[in-house]
């Protein structure tokens, strides 16, 4: 078999601000690849069929030397992030050809590594399609059974208050839908009027365009608030610290409106963690993946493939527009959980 292409999208530089396609970050379609002779020294061929783009990777562009959990991007080699791949040629017992594969791969066509702690064959009994295990049954839907079971869960009780910032997004939609079935009231902010009537169907009770309307407002007269799930940072952050419930719990997942920007909003209501005495959870769910995984793989999938757990998939196709599609998630301009169909099965 002759060589194929082996395109991917390159780091190129530290972005100021938002990242741009084409300076920040590149295609590349110079690279080729053997399928049949490529040495795998023990590893394995993967193909990749589909990437995440997830705000996270915003925080992998920061100067040489910065300390971030998951490691930083470095200039000349590919992006990376969590992926779903199939074993092409396999020299290790652990996967065989055909094998669908979980984990963190580059943002290349074809990738040659041996298996790691992060990777995971996925059964896949329900046939769900490949993207979902990025989104729903991936790492957003692992970050959002995780730290519910961890740090939402054990503290409720029918009819607490819970507040979810971007609640139409991967992880916020997922939050509504876990508050609602343990009988909790739900209150939700979105961006965008479409984004708020999605969030009203997954049954939040309380939906509001927090770019038209005052955060503190909805909070004043709907709370006090006793879990609050916060996925933004900044403002809302603030407002929930102000009417939060005594003894509220505040699980923080990201902050997403301090990623591109070099002056990050400062909260002026920390005093509330003394005289409401709210406990701050802040968390990796990498850190909790062990207690929690297999009853995630045992649960969601079968309720994604019922229909009981609803989602919004933003399903872009080509690894070429990859980088524009990182630009629209971090700039709030896609709906639904963003993900990249690189190649069919």
């Amino acid at each position: 078999m002759a060589p194929v292409r082996n395109a991917r999208v390159v780091y190129k530089e530290v972005p100021k601000g938002f990242p741009i396609p084409g300076k920040t970050y590149d295609y590349d379609a110079s690279q080729t690849i053997d399928l049949e002779k490529a040495p795998l020294n023990g590893g394995v061929l993967f193909k990749v069929l589909v990437v995440s783009v997830d705000p996270y990777m915003r925080r992998k562009m920061q100067e040489p030397g910065t300390d971030f959990y998951l490691g930083l991007y470095n200039v000349g080699e590919p992006l990376n992030g969590w992926a779903v791949s199939k074993v092409l040629r396999s020299e290790n017992p652990a996967m065989k050809p055909g094998d669908i594969v979980y984990g963190l791969f580059p943002f290349q066509e074809y990738v040659i590594s041996s298996p790691d702690p992060t990777m995971r064959v996925l059964e896949n009994k329900e046939k769900l399609p490949l993207y979902k295990y990025v989104g729903i049954c991936g790492m957003p839907g692992i970050t959002a059974h995780h730290g519910w079971m961890e740090y939402a869960h054990p503290y409720l009780k029918k009819g607490d208050v819970v507040f979810v910032t971007a609640a139409s997004g991967a992880v916020g939609s997922i939050i509504v839908q876990l508050a609602k079935a343990e009988g909790c009231k739900v209150i939700a902010s979105a961006g965008s009027e479409e984004k708020v009537e999605f969030v009203r169907s997954l049954g939040a009770d309380v939906v509001f365009n927090y770019k038209t309307v005052s955060t503190r407002e909805v909070l004043k007269k709907e709370g006090p608030v006793n879990v609050y799930w916060d996925n933004v940072g900044g403002e809302s952050l603030d407002a929930a610290l102000e009417f939060a419930a005594q003894k509220a719990h505040f699980v923080i997942c990201g902050m997403i409106s301090s990623y591109n920007t070099d002056e990050p909003y400062n909260v002026k209501n920390l005093q509330q963690l003394v005289w409401r005495e709210i406990t701050f959870h802040g968390f990796l769910f990498l850190s909790l993946e062990e207690k929690y995984d297999e009853a995630f793989y045992k649960t969601f999938p079968p309720r994604v493939a019922s229909g009981e757990l609803k989602y919004k998939d933003d399903v872009v196709r080509g690894l070429e527009n990859a980088g524009k599609a990182l630009l629209d998630v971090l700039s709030g301009k896609n709906f639904g959980k963003c993900s990249v169909v690189v190649a069919d099965e």
